[in-house]
C-alpha cells in the first residue's frame, strides 16, 4: 500500500515538473501576517515577519525566513502566572521545492535556524531567554497578478531540537517546543 502511494505520488510529481510552463529565476521578498497556534502556544497569537529567497527556473529555491510572534505564551486560560512580557523569534534558512504551473506555484519547503524565546513575569523573578536551535517544515503556494506583484498563503510547523544526552558527542532530539504558523503576504518578484 506505501510503495503504491510512494510510487503515485513520484509519478504526479514527475508529470507535473515535466508539463509546468517555464519559469524564471527571480528573487521574492515577502513581508507577511499571520498567526501562530497549536503546540506550545495559548490560543492564536499574532505574528508578523518577512522571507527573502530566490526561486530558480526549476523547482528548487532557498530562502531566509524571519518572524516575530509578541504575547506567544501569555496565559489565557485563567491561570495568573503574572506573565508580563513574551514572545518568540524565528530566523530560518530553507529549501524551497516548488511546481511551476505558470502564475501558481505551490510548494514545500523545510530548514532549520534560530528560536528565540522570551518569558518575563511582573516582578522578574522567573525571567527566561532561550535560543534554540530549531526546524521547520511547510507548505504553500505563491500567485502572481502581474509580473512583479503577488500573493503567497504559508502553513509551517517549527520545532526545538536538542542535545540527548549532553555529553562531548552530538545526538539530536526534538526538543519539547513546538507550534505551528499560517501566514498569508504579498510577494514582491524581482
Amino acid at each position: 500500500m506505501i510503495n503504491r502511494i510512494a510510487f503515485t505520488t513520484a509519478a504526479a510529481l514527475v508529470a507535473l515538473v515535466l508539463t509546468a510552463a517555464p519559469a524564471r529565476a527571480d528573487w521574492l521578498f515577502t513581508p507577511y501576517l499571520g498567526v501562530t497556534f497549536g503546540g506550545d502556544t495559548n490560543g492564536q497569537n499574532l505574528t508578523y515577519g518577512a522571507s527573502f529567497g530566490w526561486m530558480g527556473a526549476g523547482v528548487i529555491g532557498f530562502e531566509v525566513d524571519g518572524a516575530f510572534a509578541p504575547d506567544l505564551f501569555d496565559e489565557d486560560d485563567g491561570v495568573d502566572l503574572a506573565i508580563q512580557d513574551s514572545n518568540a523569534t524565528t530566523l530560518m534558512g530553507n529549501l524551497i521545492i516548488g511546481a511551476p504551473l505558470g502564475p501558481v506555484r505551490p510548494y514545500v519547503s523545510g530548514g532549520a535556524g534560530l528560536i528565540r524565546t522570551r518569558v518575563a513575569d511582573a516582578d522578574e523573578f522567573f525571567d527566561i531567554d532561550d535560543n534554540s536551535f530549531g526546524v521547520n517544515v511547510g507548505a504553500g503556494v505563491m500567485g502572481f497578478v502581474s509580473n512583479n506583484v503577488g500573493l503567497r498563503g504559508d502553513i509551517r510547523y517549527f520545532r526545538s531540537v536538542q542535545d540527548s544526552n549532553g555529553s562531548s558527542d552530538i545526538d539530536l532530539d526534538f526538543g519539547t517546543f513546538d507550534f505551528w504558523r499560517g501566514t498569508f503576504g504579498v510577494t514582491f518578484r524581482f
